[in-house]
């Protein structure tokens, strides 16, 4: 990023916290892991002033004792000499920093990060997250296909395309053989509300093994599965079978992983053609690190699809990086409202996230509601 309309004046002036809260457009069930993730969320936000203008920005990991010590910096001191900002300032303060430099140049986030010969918006392939275990409450699979087709359908009417399928029912919520089947039956249905031409992807949460994805995969090798994610935990021999399954029988599935608590040897292994597509969070460990995965990942010919499941925030800043990312997959989107963050710039349309040609990340907040909510549940600094 360039440094050089940084004024060497500008200084941090105070940095604010609170948490705003909101809901899902619909309650969302259990994965393979864990059960019910229900409908309401939330989103810790830091508003940060520097030279008199402030921005906005989620805010992980930010404590009190470091707002203090950066209360009086300069804004410039935050950076490396790349114009990436330095390693103790990411997580917690990148957002507010990065939408407050978008602001006061007036372009979107995405016009700093990257060099667009277009000056217009922004469109990213999107795909709806929603698709969790909300059937295990069905006796019969027909009466689940049908729940899930109905949701898939709720999302295909607000513009999304392409799905992401929770799987892994068998793992811990159903018998084995029982949940395997309805994940079989679920993912031909959601395909045939996706179409042809949408994309499926689904993700197992750890909860099958190397045989059981096997089992899955040659089932619906008719549907246009574009991915499967985390079918196990990271293991590179079971990786190098299943790869290997999949080139014998000619199946173009993309092996995905990279969420949670990832093995600090999966971007090796990627290296070494056992995983396509890499997925660590948004949030942690965030933007910057991103910029700079992402541009090893373009180079090396591997694919980037950063995880946000939760977090109003990061899906629209996900949208961002993709101007900087070649190879970024998708936005996957968790549709949220959060009170007093306003998200109306952006929109979903056949299958794309519009990001708006507007400063900053393109989000507005209600300044009146923030205020009290730092009072209430949060705290200031400077």
């Amino acid at each position: 990023m360039d440094l050089s309309n940084l004024h060497p004046e500008w200084k941090v002036e105070k940095i604010e916290i609170a948490t705003l809260t909101g809901e899902r457009a619909r309650s969302a069930g259990s994965n393979g892991r864990i059960g019910d993730h229900g409908k309401n969320c939330s989103v810790r936000i830091a508003r940060i002033t520097i030279d008199g203008e402030t921005g906005f920005g989620n805010s992980g990991q930010l404590t009190e004792e470091l707002a203090e010590r950066v209360i009086g910096m300069r804004l410039i001191d935050l950076f490396d000499e790349q114009g990436r900002l330095l390693e103790p300032y990411r997580i917690p303060l990148e957002y507010p920093i990065l939408d407050w430099l978008g602001r006061r140049r007036n372009t979107p986030v995405y016009n700093l990060i990257a060099d667009r010969a277009s000056d217009s918006p922004l469109v990213v392939p999107c795909y709806d997250t929603s698709l969790y275990f909300d059937d295990l409450h069905l006796q019969y699979e027909l009466d689940a296909v049908a729940l899930m087709k109905e949701e898939a359908e709720q999302g295909f009417a607000k513009g999304h395309r392409n799905f992401k399928i929770k799987v892994g029912r068998g793992g811990r919520h159903m018998p084995l053989w029982e949940g395997t089947k309805r994940d079989i039956a679920i993912i031909h249905g959601v395909a045939e509300v996706a179409g042809p031409e949408g994309k499926i992807m689904i993700d197992a949460n750890n909860a099958y093994n190397l045989n059981l994805t096997k089992e899955v995969l040659a089932a619906v090798e008719d549907v246009n599965l574009h991915w499967i994610e985390e079918a196990f935990h990271e293991d590179d021999a079971l990786y190098a079978d299943l790869k290997s399954w999949l080139q014998a029988r000619g199946q173009q599935v993309l092996i995905a992983d990279g969420e949670g608590l990832a093995s600090p040897h999966l971007v090796d292994w990627a290296r070494n053609g056992l995983v396509d597509v890499l997925q660590y969070d948004i949030i942690y460990p965030g933007f910057t690190h991103w910029l700079e995965l992402g541009a090893k990942l373009d180079q090396w010919g591997l694919r980037s699809a950063p995880h946000c499941y939760g977090n109003a925030y990061g899906i629209y800043a996900t949208g961002h990086i993709a101007a900087a990312i070649q190879n970024l997959e998708f936005v996957e989107y968790d549709e949220i409202s959060i009170v007093g963050m306003d998200t109306s710039a952006y929109r979903v349309e056949n299958g794309m996230l519009h990001i708006p040609n507007k400063a900053g990340f393109g989000l507005d907040f209600d300044e009146e509601l923030f205020a009290s909510q730092v009072r209430a549940n949060g705290w200031s600094r400077g």
